[in-house]
């Protein structure tokens, strides 16, 4: 038996600091002798294991710098050295198990070895124990004699190990109903690839534990099914009856690992026999999540459909708001990694192509109405009949306004008319203008319309660090420059009316520049 790790680190952390006799440690051969061997056990002194310990082959394959684990028999001798034994260290690891069977309450198997008053005496692996004579089913042999020299399961009742004190029962284990030979039967049947029914007996985080008739097996989670599943009691409940398949069997801690989804064959053993790119299939919502739809197309067999391959719109929405779990819907294979165990699928995909119609139907130029979807702090989503939106960008809205937000003119539900700007089919893209429906008054009716030196009273509609941006006539906006403001006693606020005089009108970037200060010095020279 090898210890494992948490054995190990419960052995030895008492010999942290110190050590003492039966302390557990783990040594380094550092010197081969006649009568023995010299090992660093990490200690200021080194130890010392008589050369008995060992048969004669293992002493003659002794090498410097080959590990050992040893106990401590004596802290120092007359030499100043500590006594090692190998031969308690392997008592100690019988303990180990001993102890293990205690804590859980797993049977042991040991070998009846003698009578004594009362009982029997038991051998567990080189430790002595006692097995009371109420604690034995004498009903399945002919007489005490009959058990001598039997290899049999008990149950271990007490283990005390600084009294050497260990307590059997063969009774707790086979019970009044003959439960042994049954047990005895499962333990045989536990081969490689064997077909068992059990009980679900504890579902967990990690996977289900089955009862196989007084032996438990762990189902891992990624044993139950080759698709993915979030929690093992979406497959089970407790107490169900169901058949697994024994896929390892560890006789020396008596743990057994179970399948549920080897009963069937991987089906991405053969995907490629019955599925390729671009062939249509039906499947059923399993799982939703924000950047898709996880659809099995047959057991085992999942498939993504990416947010992206939902709509044909370009206003994604989660994917909940298309669908719910159960759904059954026609997708289309977009792509097959084997290796990955991937799938790529699409709904939009399995119907007609919109924009092929987009390009047919509309031209740019044109005028068309819709009802606006969505708006974002960049524009405004106008739903088309084809069944994909076009995009009003905030600098389309209006030709005079400054609009920092399309909620200010639009609103969600809103029908509109829109001139169509540009169109590009291959990249999901129709490009929308509000503002092109009425001719650009840049070009003809503000150069009309005002002059460098114009007076105007101007309405305050916004305060901004580099300026007052102000309305002109109801219909146009201008921007009274920081520099030329002429600050009063109050702060200025939205509505207030002021003089400005026209210093700048930009045509090409559609800017009309104020000032106060060019007024006020026109008025003082007056």
């Amino acid at each position: 038996m090898e210890f494992s790790n948490n054995d190990l680190e419960r052995l030895y952390s008492e010999t942290l600091h110190t050590i003492h006799q039966g302390s557990i440690l783990k040594g380094k051969v550092i010197g081969i002798k006649k009568d023995g061997v010299l090992v660093d056990i990490g200690y200021k002194s080194d130890g010392f294991i008589p050369a008995e310990e060992f048969s004669i082959n293992e002493f003659a394959e002794l090498k410097e710098g080959c590990d050992l684990i040893v106990c401590v028999e004596k802290v120092k001798n007359i030499t100043g050295m500590i006594n090692l034994s190998r031969k308690a260290s392997s008592k100690m690891k019988s303990w180990v198990t001993i102890e293990s069977a205690f804590s859980s309450g797993t049977p042991v198997e040991g070998i009846i070895s003698g009578k004594t008053k009362g009982g029997f005496s038991v051998n567990l692996s080189g430790i002595n124990a006692f097995l009371p004579g109420s604690q034995i089913n004498l009903k399945t042999f002919k007489g005490a004699e009959d058990l001598i020299n039997k290899k049999l399961l008990f149950k271990v009742l007490k283990a005390n190990s600084d009294r050497l004190n260990v307590i059997v029962s063969n009774k707790a284990v086979v019970g009044e109903d003959g439960r042994l030979v049954k047990k005895a039967e499962i333990i045989e049947r536990l081969k490689e690839g064997a077909v068992i029914t059990g009980k679900v007996k504890n579902i967990t985080d990690y996977g289900v534990f089955v009862d196989m008739g007084g032996i438990d097996g762990l189902l891992h989670i990624s044993d139950i099914s080759w698709s993915r599943i979030k929690h093992p009691s979406s497959i089970f409940k407790i107490g169900e009856k169901i058949e697994v398949v024994v896929l390892k069997y560890d006789k020396e801690h008596n743990r057994v690992s179970l399948g549920y989804k080897q009963k069937h064959p991987d089906p991405w053993l053969t995907i490629e026999n019955n599925y390729n790119e671009g062939k249509k299939v039906m499947g059923k919502i399993v799982n939703i999540t924000e950047y898709g739809l996880f659809i099995e197309i047959e057991e085992g067999l999942e498939g993504l459909v990416h947010q992206s391959e939902i709509d044909w719109s370009s206003n994604r929405k989660h994917p909940s708001k298309y669908f719910s779990l159960g759904d059954v819907v026609e997708t289309i294979i977009l792509n097959i990694n084997k290796k990955d165990r991937r799938i790529s699928l699409s709904i939009k995909r399995s119907k007609p192509n919109p924009w092929d119609l987009v390009a047919q139907r509309y031209k740019i130029g044109q005028t068309i109405n819709g009802r606006i979807s969505s708006i974002t702090e960049f524009g405004a989503f106008v739903g088309l009949p084809e069944g994909v939106d076009g995009l009003v960008h905030v600098s389309d809205i209006s030709w005079t306004k400054h609009i920092k937000h399309p909620s200010e003119k639009l609103r969600k539900g809103q029908d509109v008319d829109t001139v169509v700007l540009n169109i590009e089919p291959e990249k999901e893209k129709i490009t929308l203008g509000i503002k092109q429906l009425t001719p650009d008054p840049w070009l003809n009716d503000i150069p009309k319309r005002f002059r460098l030196g114009d007076i105007l009273n101007c309405k305050i509609i916004n305060s901004t660090e580099f300026g007052l941006f102000v309305q002109i006539e109801d219909s146009f906006e201008g921007l009274i420059y920081a520099s030329e403001v002429v600050r009063q006693e109050n702060p200025f606020k939205e509505g207030d009316i002021l003089p400005a005089k026209i210093m700048k009108i930009d045509l090409d970037k559609r800017k009309i520049g104020l000032s106060m200060k060019t007024l006020i010095a026109i008025t003082e020279v007056k």
